[in-house]
């Protein structure tokens, strides 16, 4: 059974740095991809960053040069660091499991992030 466990969210002033982690077990290690959306209230939940087995990273425009995405060489952990952090970065971070060949896809329980101005 898929289980995401991430960590490392907090309140943070803006400028600010963060770094979430999230461990996952009972994934295939191939063919799927892992990473980060977040709902701020009244919001959708959006992309955040993407990266796949093969190591290709995606990220949202609005996190474009602030925040980096990677994973352990085990590729059961995948992190993102947020750097100058923002006000409207402020939002429930989850993390983000699709495994390719089941076409199943799996959340973890959220960490919120919180930037004050």
């Amino acid at each position: 059974q898929v289980q995401l466990v991430e960590s490392g969210g907090g309140l943070v002033q803006a400028g600010g740095f963060l770094r979430l982690s999230c461990v996952a077990s009972g994934i295939r290690p191939t063919l799927n991809h892992m990473g980060w959306y977040r709902q701020a209230p009244g919001k959708e939940r959006e992309l955040v960053a993407v990266i796949d087995s093969g190591g290709h990273l995606s990220y949202a425009t609005s996190v474009k040069g602030r925040f980096t995405i990677s994973r352990d060489t085990a590729k059961t952990t995948v992190y993102l660091q947020m750097n100058s952090l923002k006000p409207e970065d402020t939002a429930v971070y989850y993390c983000y499991y699709h495994d390719f060949l089941a076409t199943e896809s799996y959340w973890g329980q959220g960490t919120q992030v919180t930037v004050s101005s």
